[in-house]
C-alpha cells in the first residue's frame, strides 16, 4: 500500500522585497474511484497514500457495508493498476452488500443530505452511542497537541488535513493525513474496519478543521462516542452529535476547548 506522495517544485520565494528561487515541497493530490463489489460508489481527489483504508472507511461512512465482511481490497482497472496509476479501488464482500447507488460528482465536504431529511435518514440506519467515554480535558489538549508532532507530511508541505482515534489515556492509535479533511477521517475509520474493530464508543476522533455534519456522520458510522475538532462546528453538525449521543468539542486549541454536545449539555 502507497504512503502519502510529495513532489517538488521550483518556486520564487519573496521575502523583505528580495527574490529568490528556490525548491519547495508540495503533496500531490489525484483522483480515486472507488467500487464496491465492482460498482462504482464514489469518486474523490486525494493524498495517495492508505488507498485502501480510504476505500473502506468511505464505504462504512456510506452505511453500505452493513454487516458484510470484506473479503478483499484492491486495485483495479481494465489492464494493470499500474495503468491507471493505482487510482481505482474495489472493496471485495463477494456480493454480501446490495448494488449500491453512486454519488455523481468529485466527493466533498459540502456533499450528503439537508437539516430534517439528513438526521431522519441517518437515524433510520444508524442507533445512537450507547454511553460515549468522558475525557479528561487535558487528555484532550495533549491530543491535540501531539497531532501536530506527528503529522509528516504536514511538517513537511503545510497542505495536509489529520484525523487520530485516541483513547482515555490521550494516546494515539492511528493518525492519517490527506488533502482532504473527509478522507483523512475515511482512512482511520477504514484501517478500524480492516483490523475487525467495530467499537469506538470509548475512543475519541480528533479532526483538524471545523466539524461539519459531514464529520460528524462518518464518526457516528464509525462508532466513536467522542468528536474533537481543531475548529467550529456547524448547527447541523451539533444536531447530529446530539442526536447521535456523541459528545462534540470544538474550537480545540491552545489549551482551551469548547463543549457543543454530550457531556453536561
Amino acid at each position: 500500500m502507497r504512503k502519502g506522495r510529495t513532489e517538488k517544485v521550483l518556486i520564487q520565494r519573496i521575502e523583505d522585497g528580495q527574490i529568490q528561487r528556490v525548491q519547495d515541497e508540495v503533496v500531490v493530490e489525484e483522483p480515486l474511484e472507488i467500487r464496491l463489489d465492482g460498482q462504482l460508489v464514489g469518486t474523490t481527489m486525494r493524498t495517495p497514500g492508505h488507498d485502501y483504508e480510504l476505500a473502506v472507511g468511505f464505504c462504512v461512512g456510506e452505511n453500505l457495508l452493513k454487516e458484510a465482511a470484506i473479503s478483499g481490497v484492491r486495485y483495479c482497472g481494465e489492464g494493470a493498476a499500474a495503468e491507471f496509476e493505482f487510482n481505482v479501488v474495489t472493496v471485495e464482500t463477494d456480493g454480501r452488500t446490495p448494488i449500491p447507488v453512486p454519488r455523481l460528482g468529485n466527493i466533498s465536504s459540502s456533499c450528503g443530505l439537508c437539516g430534517s431529511v439528513a438526521l431522519s435518514e441517518l437515524a433510520s440506519q444508524l442507533a445512537p452511542i450507547l454511553k460515549a467515554e468522558e475525557f479528561e480535558i487535558d487528555r484532550i489538549n495533549a491530543v491535540v497537541a501531539n497531532v501536530e508532532g506527528e503529522q509528516e507530511l504536514f511538517a513537511r508541505t503545510g497542505g495536509l488535513h489529520a484525523a487520530a482515534v485516541f483513547d482515555s489515556e490521550g494516546c494515539i492509535s492511528v493518525l492519517r493525513e490527506d488533502i482532504g479533511r473527509h478522507n483523512a477521517v475515511d482512512k482511520v475509520i477504514g484501517n478500524r474496519r480492516l483490523e475487525d474493530k467495530r467499537s469506538a464508543e470509548d475512543l475519541g476522533l480528533f479532526v483538524s478543521g471545523r466539524a461539519s455534519f459531514e464529520m460528524v456522520q462518518k464518526a457516528w458510522a464509525g462508532g466513536f462516542g467522542t468528536v474533537v475538532a481543531v475548529s467550529a462546528p456547524s448547527a447541523l453538525a451539533i444536531q447530529v452529535a446530539a442526536a447521535a449521543n456523541i459528545t462534540l468539542y470544538g474550537f480545540a486549541r491552545d489549551g482551551s476547548i469548547n463543549l457543543y454536545a454530550g457531556h453536561n449539555d
